[in-house]
């Protein structure tokens, strides 16, 4: 025979369920809990983010510079420049 405390319980919960509006539907308190922290996170790595975005020191060459070294690099030897035809691991003599 079932628990009569348990059929008592749900006996009692069932008229409640049919006050619920069944249109009606909430996320609840664990909704909020979990929009909160996902919240947070989404702060802190944006508080990260700006705190490393400060930190980075970036200075754009002048445009003369940089033509300067694309010629230089350009006018090395194959040999010079480490690439030959030698392949991979193997050493030219």
């Amino acid at each position: 025979m079932p628990d009569m405390s348990a059929h008592q319980a749900l006996v009692q919960l069932v008229p409640l369920a049919k006050e619920l509006d069944e249109n009606k539907v909430t996320p609840g308190v664990l909704g909020f809990i979990v929009f909160a922290v996902m919240a947070l996170a989404v702060w802190a790595l944006m508080k990260s983010m700006n705190r490393h975005m400060k930190r980075v020191d970036f200075e754009e060459a002048p445009e003369d510079a940089s033509a300067k070294a694309a010629a230089s690099s350009d006018a090395r030897t194959p040999a010079a420049s480490g690439t030959g035809s030698a392949g991979a691991g193997e050493t030219t003599k």
